[in-house]
């Protein structure tokens, strides 16, 4: 007989199955119901929390729709101007060696306008942690065309699908990341699924013992999914991340 219980078997004994992490404000989310954001938020404050470094963390977010993660994340938070994150967060760890120090960003900011401050933050092996959500558009701002974009994938300035021949290739910023000798550890997560979160979490947490050892820079991607920007339901856009971002994007630790 199996020892798992079912659900109302828990009930029934009154066991705890879910506790709020403190190191969430409890503000209400700003994100579009379905979107990764709000999980992905929560791996990062749980890590922080178990790792008992709350209190000794700062936490860097540009513009895009994780502008306001200072308003959910309960930390030192720092705000930077749209695709700065990387050098803000530099600044940061120079002034403050023995912080934790992360950014918080998106492909439309890391990957784009952002696209300098990130290479050569990884390229001088700088000892701070990247989060980065790819969902493959603009989410913020409209739904436009980003550098992570897939071939023939709509957005508001690509109606009729990317065309690589006009448009390029899309960007694979963390196999090309991985490449530098200053990264440490690079890893592609997704949190759409519940075996999925348990990875991401587990990533995100090596990536911050990285930082905890100065072995250089870390960078975790999670592939999320963007339903207000894709036009789909919460439910199709997971179905079609699955069936097209993730073949383009595989999931797994690429480095370290």
């Amino acid at each position: 007989m199996s020892d798992i219980l079912t659900p109302e078997e828990i009930i029934q004994k009154g066991e705890k199955v879910f506790v709020q992490t403190k190191a969430m404000t409890g503000a209400t989310l700003s994100y579009c119901p379905g979107c990764g954001h709000g999980t992905a938020h929560r791996l990062v404050m749980e890590v922080l929390e178990e790792m008992g470094i709350l209190d000794q963390t700062i936490g860097v977010a540009p513009v895009g729709c994780s502008v306001l993660a200072y308003d959910f994340m309960n930390i030192d938070m720092q705000q930077a101007a749209h695709g700065r994150a990387p050098a803000v967060a530099t600044g940061i760890k120079r002034v403050y060696p023995d912080k934790f120090v992360f950014t918080y960003q998106g492909d439309g900011d890391l990957a784009a306008i952002g696209t300098n401050e990130t290479i050569h933050t990884c390229n001088r092996g700088d000892n701070v942690t990247i989060i980065f959500i790819n969902n493959g558009i603009y989410g913020m701002t409209g739904g436009q065309m980003a550098p992570t974009t897939l071939p023939k994938m709509a957005s508001s300035t690509s109606p009729y699908g990317r065309e690589v021949e006009s448009m390029g290739y899309p960007l694979k910023i963390t196999e090309m990341i991985a490449m530098l000798p200053g990264v440490a550890f690079v890893s592609r997560q997704a949190v759409h699924k519940p075996g999925l979160v348990r990875k991401a979490k587990s990533a995100i947490r090596k990536a911050f013992e990285v930082q905890r050892d100065k072995k250089g820079t870390s960078f975790v991607e999670i592939v999320s999914n963007c339903n207000s920007g894709w036009k789909m339901t919460p439910v199709k856009s997971n179905e079609w991340l699955e069936e097209n971002m993730l073949p383009f994007y595989p999931l797994g630790d690429i480095k370290g």
